[in-house]
């Protein structure tokens, strides 16, 4: 539109226009009398005229002038609907709401006031605002900055309600002589005049009501500012509901993100490793766990792949499973020996159905546990039993311990059994081999009655070793001593139900001492035993008694002589062993002496006090 045609233009030719009618007149006037003495009259009606022709210019630009602030008051209303259709802030679509209605009509003050979507009830004072656009607080009190009380929460209730209820605006010049509201309390009390209440509406719910007025000025609002905020409500109400739903989108947003982190945590925070896929094997989700196990460097590499593309090659039947599992709901445990990566693993695979939430099955949830270490252990366990007794086999609660060497005090007791050669040479040899076996036997089960680890077995000859770490004892001299005895009187036993050209004999040597304990052999085959002093020094003491005897060191006889009553031998000198000269043959236990610990049944313990 040209400059010509603008409204502010118009007036101001009109201006012009009515300056020049009230010069023309004024001059007429003064001009008038003069004309009449020199006999000269002016036309009839002519100062008439130029009065209907100022009236109605004057009320040309008045007209001119209204237009104009109505074009303001309507462009601002498209600037401000703009501004506010563009935030997504409540609190600033709010401010800026009351801002406009302000600017729009000249308020003294304005509220905004929200329905409460809890109980339905228009209560919630969201915005107030001042004609100099400041923040009028909700609440009373003194003021100190300016020496009077603050602006209340000064509003007609009445009206606020009639608007709510019945949607349609409302308009009154002066409250207090409107004979619809001049009995209400809060009208008369505060000496409301102008008030205008307009509704703000969705889809013609009222979700809240705008409401503005004057204390001082009656009649500040007319018809037009009604028209006016009319439309403005409109579009501020989508606007305020847009923002509200998009701050409750966004809240219910962060909290499922928010449970999303949670449940993602949860997810790779699981030992074992999970994969979903769907009906077509392809995969949808892989925790940390499954990637670590498949050797995958990031879950990203694993989603919307073929399982078969991210698993090592399994049988047929894995895949047969999954699909039985989808179709019938069974769950499915299964275990496979796979190559990943230059290794081998085994894995226990657990398959169940993947269901939503109107339980639907969209897949299946493959668990996967890596057993590869358990088995290992299991394994391992296993030859352990060849020569640790069950009972302490269940008391290792560290299968490291064997594989690390240790040095530590031990008592060893070395067993042979004597006379095996000469009934070997009259005997068939699976006779001579059941035969040493019960010996053997014999003496394994009396290292073993109190907790001693069978080190090996050599020929004839046995090893039995006391506080390893295996089985750390605090007693270990005495254990040994007393299998040494125990041992003595099953041998004894034995011969009762043995033809005597099997009896055979055992000598038993025990000494206390250092030894260095752990696993030798090769990567193939490992045994556990100990090397050192105490097992050499028991073995030598074995071959310096005597069949059927039982000889222990210095060392070991000075922690069980209070239990047990024994003899000294001397010995004669060994190249190997020049400080060793004499030892000690054990010959009973003593009478009525507790060896504390050691707990044997109440026959047996009658037995062994005549040993």
């Amino acid at each position: 539109m040209s400059n010509e045609n603008t409204p502010q233009n118009s007036s101001a030719r009109l201006t012009a226009i009515l300056k020049r009618v009230n010069d023309l007149t004024e001059l007429l006037r003064s001009q008038r009398e003069l004309l009449r003495q020199k006999g000269i009259n002016l036309p009839s009606g002519a100062l008439d005229n130029l009065r209907s022709l100022k009236a109605r210019l004057e009320a040309l630009l008045r007209q001119v002038d209204n237009s104009k602030i109505e074009l303001q008051r309507l462009r601002a209303l498209a600037d401000t609907t703009a501004l506010i259709n563009s935030s997504r802030d409540t609190d600033s679509v709010l401010n800026q709401v009351m801002d406009t209605v302000i600017n729009l009509t000249g308020a003294e003050r304005g509220y905004i006031v929200l329905k409460n979507r809890a109980t339905g009830e228009f209560d919630q004072f969201r915005v107030a605002r001042g004609l100099d656009s400041t923040q009028l607080s909700f609440g009373g009190g003194a003021d100190e900055a300016t020496g009077g009380k603050r602006n209340e929460l000064i509003v007609s209730k009445t009206i606020v309600n009639e608007v709510a209820k019945t949607g349609k605006a409302v308009i009154t010049d002066n409250a207090s002589n409107d004979e619809r509201y001049r009995d209400q309390q809060s009208i008369v009390g505060f000496a409301l005049r102008s008030i205008l209440a307009v509704p703000l509406k969705v889809r013609d719910e009222v979700i809240g009501v705008v409401y503005c007025d004057n204390r001082v000025m009656a009649g500040l609002f007319q018809p037009g500012d009604l028209e006016i905020m009319n439309a403005f409500s409109n579009q501020a109400g989508v606007a305020i509901e847009n923002a509200r739903l998009f701050e409750l989108t966004r809240q219910q947003l962060e909290q499922v993100t928010a449970m999303r982190d949670l449940m993602d945590n949860v997810f790779d925070s699981i030992s074992s490793g999970v994969i979903t896929v769907n009906s077509h094997l392809t995969v949808t989700a892989c925790n940390m766990t499954a990637c670590d196990i498949l050797n995958i460097r990031d879950e990203k590499d694993a989603i919307n792949q073929p399982l078969k593309g991210i698993l090592p090659p399994i049988t047929a039947d894995f895949y047969d499973a999954i699909t039985q599992t989808q179709r019938d709901g069974k769950v499915k445990s299964l275990e496979y020996h796979v190559s990943v990566g230059t290794g081998h693993r085994n894995w226990n695979i657990t398959i169940s159905q993947l269901r939503d939430e109107q339980s639907t099955v969209q897949g299946a949830v493959l668990v996967v546990d890596d057993l590869t270490e358990q088995r290992e252990l299991e394994l391992r366990l296993k030859q352990l039993r060849v020569y640790l007794p069950a009972p302490l086999l269940d008391k290792v609660t560290d299968i490291n311990l064997i594989e690390m060497g240790q040095e530590r005090e031990i008592t060893s007791i070395a067993l042979d059994v004597r006379g095996f050669t000469r009934i070997s040479e009259y005997m068939k040899p699976e006779e001579v081999m059941e035969t040493i076996n019960q010996y053997l036997s014999l003496a394994s089960d009396g290292i073993n009655l109190y907790e001693g680890i069978v080190d090996k077995y050599m020929g004839d000859a046995v090893t039995g070793l006391y506080n390893t770490q295996l089985n750390p004892q605090r007693d270990h001299a005495l254990r040994a001593v007393r299998a040494a005895m125990s041992i003595s009187y099953d041998l004894r036993a034995l011969h009762e139900i043995l033809p005597s050209e099997k009896h055979l004999f055992c000598r038993i040597g025990i000494h206390t001492g250092q030894a260095f304990l752990g696993n030798i052999g090769s990567p193939d085959r490992r045994e556990f035993s100990a090397l050192g002093e105490a097992v050499s020094m028991s073995k030598f003491l074995e071959s310096s008694a005597t069949p059927g005897e039982v000889l222990i060191s210095e060392a070991t006889y000075e922690l069980v002589k209070d239990d047990f009553e024994c003899e000294h031998v001397p010995l004669e000198q060994a190249k190997n062993y020049p400080n060793l000269t004499h030892a000690y043959k054990v010959v009973k236990r003593r009478k009525g002496k507790n060896t504390g610990a050691l707990f044997l049944d109440a026959e047996l313990e009658e037995l062994l006090k005549d040993i």
